[in-house]
């Protein structure tokens, strides 16, 4: 570690700035899924979805080069890109959702989304969950409550508990479990009405990634849109670690989980690393919001910004990326659950496609969660070359997304690394 740039860094960037691991990482460049370090040690990337298509593709790259040398203004002037970049995005979602708003960052794109659903419903209302991360502009941090206390995040703010179906089952089936899980719900939207504050939108990221990627129950995402919309509200999908095909089998995790959104929200993977993001929605919360407020952002969707987008999806296609997502996936799901047939400290192990939760456990039957052991883990995974992190309100659940380009033999690189860590430290 060179600890005179983390002395540099502290004085510019301060002593609470993030870093990840013990040790923190200095890293000088990337190729695929493929990271180094400064002294040349190469690291595998089992985390990062920013790089989604690959750490510096070479097709991304290209094109944001070509178009950089050629013209980058911003979207108040006509151009091919823009509009090709909006067209093939758009076609990827049903057909309702057919109008688009360019941002630069996942923030951003849900501060839009919540001002559409205020403006919309005429209500001030929302609703997360109570470990979530959506953004940090003021308002939605404030719906953050994973970093946001409940006494910073205001009178029109309610937060439902974290699903885990993996210690709440009890015996019942999807639909039972569903439907208790909406009863939290609507004691929420309630909770708001009885406090003079009606509902404007629910917000949920549809993979519930910082609550640790539980496995939803079938049928609940329909039934929340369905409490929301007899509630007067709207219904936002926070598809900024689910969307891309991160699921393998569906290009946004709304779709694979049966429900139609009025709003869609997205970032990070968007442009593989570029900031882009963006706003999804109906042609009629456009026009409603739009009419009332004119919305332009200097740097969202600009030609350089379209030109990676479209190189990203180009990319996704090209190179069968969600099916390599399936494939992969299902390999390495496989071989976790080897792993936890062999190792005790594994309580459970979910994901779909190229993302992957291993919840540790002190003990399998009273599924206590091992918080200390699971970060002695990351950075033992650190220190032999293979990038985790970990998540949860337990901060037990190890948070395994590699770029969507993962290869099974990087799995086996990923498993076996991980097998002889829990080997030494359980």
């Amino acid at each position: 570690m060179n600890t005179s740039l983390l002395e540099r860094r502290f004085k510019v960037l301060g002593r609470h700035s993030p870093l990840f691991y013990e040790k923190p990482l200095q890293l000088v460049r990337g190729e695929g899924v493929w990271v180094y370090d400064a002294d040349g040690k190469r690291y595998l990337d089992a985390y990062n979805n920013v790089p989604h298509v690959g750490h510096c593709h070479p097709r991304v790259v290209e094109a944001l080069c070509k178009q950089a040398g050629t013209l980058n203004s911003h979207t108040r002037y006509l151009d091919e890109t823009v509009v090709n970049y909006a067209e093939r995005l758009l076609a990827t979602f049903q057909a309702s959702l057919e109008r688009v708003f360019l941002t630069c960052t996942g923030s951003e794109a849900n501060e839009l989304a919540l001002r559409i659903a205020r403006e919309c419903t005429g209500h001030m209302g929302v609703i997360s969950t109570a470990f979530a991360y959506h953004g940090n502009t003021a308002a939605v941090s404030q719906i953050s409550s994973v970093f946001t206390p409940a006494s910073k995040r205001g009178p029109f703010v309610r937060c439902v508990p974290v699903i885990d179906p993996y210690r709440e089952r009890n015996g019942r089936s999807d639909d039972e479990l569903a439907d208790a899980y909406v009863r939290d719900l609507q004691q929420a939207i309630d909770d708001l009405a009885k406090n003079g504050v009606k509902l404007a939108a629910v917000l949920f990221c549809t993979a519930f990634s910082s609550e640790g990627l539980p496995e939803i129950p079938r049928g609940y995402f329909p039934k929340v849109a369905k409490a929301v919309h007899a509630a007067g509200g709207l219904v936002i999908a926070d598809e900024v670690q689910a969307g891309f095909g991160r699921f393998g089998s569906h290009m946004w995790g709304h779709d694979l989980h049966g429900m139609l959104p009025d709003i869609v929200t997205m970032g990070k993977p968007m442009g593989n690393g570029h900031p882009l993001a963006g706003v999804v929605t109906t042609a009629d919360l456009m026009e409603r919001f739009t009419s009332e407020n004119m919305y332009f952002n200097t740097f969202g969707g600009n030609e350089v910004s379209s030109a990676v987008g479209l190189a990203v999806l180009d990319v996704l296609r090209d190179e069968k990326l969600l099916e390599n997502a399936q494939r992969v996936g299902d390999y390495v799901l496989s071989g976790m659950r080897v792993l936890q047939k062999r190792h005790p400290s594994i309580g459970d192990v979910r994901g779909k496609g190229m993302f992957f939760a291993i919840e540790m456990v002190t003990d399998q039957q009273t599924r206590e969660p091992a918080g200390a052991r699971t970060k002695v883990i990351v950075n033992a995974m650190r220190e032999r070359g293979v990038l985790i992190s970990r998540i949860g309100m337990g901060d037990n659940i190890l948070k395994i997304r590699p770029p969507m380009s993962f290869s099974t033999q990087n799995a086996d690189v990923l498993l076996s690394t991980l097998d002889s860590v829990l080997s030494s430290v359980g």
